[in-house]
This record gives C-alpha cells, structure tokens and sequence, in this order.
C-alpha cells in the first residue's frame, strides 16, 4: 500500500537496526512500493534508534512496536553505510543488522503480517526466497549489497 503523502529520505544520516529472522529458510521483510505503487524492493524489519538507545534495544523496541513480539538479538551486528536514491531523493543510513529470533507461533500459518509504521502506513511484511531477490523482475533486497553481506562467512 501507498501513503497519501510519498515518502522521501530525510536529509540527514539516520542510525538504524534491522533484524534478519528466518522461517523454512526463507528471510521475513517487509514491501517497499515506489510512488506509483509498483513493489520495488523488500527490507528486513526494524527502524531508527532513538537517542541514548543502544542499537539492540532499537532492534527490540521495532519489533515489539511493528509486530508485538519480544526478540532476541543473536550474535553480533553486520554494519553498512547505505548512501541510495528513493524516488529521485538521496538517504543515507548506517544499519546494524542482525539476527533475530522471536516465538513466531502466531504467524505460523501467515504468509503475510500487515503491521503500521510509527507515522501511520499500513505495510505488509511476508518471507522471501533470499535467493529470489535481487534477479530481474523479482524485488530486490535493501539495502543494496545486504544479499552479498549475507553470504560472506561471519569471522
């Protein structure tokens, strides 16, 4: 779904967490739609840290937010700078990026999980073939170079 109002990146770099959880394999993220609302991409869940909050307590306070579900962050973070274009506007962002786990019993037989933003947009988060992604006529993955980050052993 489209908001009323387009969004655009802020002007200013953004610090933010999101959370890698797997079911069968298969990455959970949520849709990213450009203005005319054709899907583009998808992204793992999570969103902004707020001052004075520490990365995985930002991780933790999305996914209770979006989703009412209490994680566990596992091991430690992949961190990308992320400088991109949305729509003709540039945004910046360094990501902590990280496994999580949560009991996902109630989204067992879900194929989708519709959920609100903090400013109010409806989204939609389903599990996709990391495989999938990135591949012409497929979604890709955001943030860019977050497939090829995945594949890289952890040292």
């Amino acid at each position: 779904m489209t908001a009323a109002t387009p969004w655009r990146p802020p002007q200013h770099i953004q610090v933010k967490a999101i959370g890698l959880h797997w079911r069968d394999g298969q990455l959970l993220a949520a849709e990213v739609f450009d203005d005319a609302g054709h899907l583009v991409g998808v992204r793992p869940l999570g969103g902004g840290l707020e001052f004075g909050e520490r990365w995985q307590e930002a991780l933790q306070r999305e996914f209770q937010e979006e989703l009412g579900v209490a994680v566990e962050v596992q091991g430690p973070p992949i961190v990308m700078e992320n400088i991109y274009t949305h729509q003709g506007s540039a945004g910046h962002e360094v990501l902590f990026i990280a496994e999580v786990v949560f009991d996902a019993a109630r989204f067992a037989h879900q194929d989708q999980i519709r959920f609100r933003e903090n400013n109010g947009a409806l989204c939609t988060a389903r599990w996709f073939d990391l495989a999938a992604l990135d591949k012409p006529g497929s979604p890709a993955l955001y943030p860019a170079g977050l497939k090829q980050a995945l594949r890289k052993p952890v040292a």
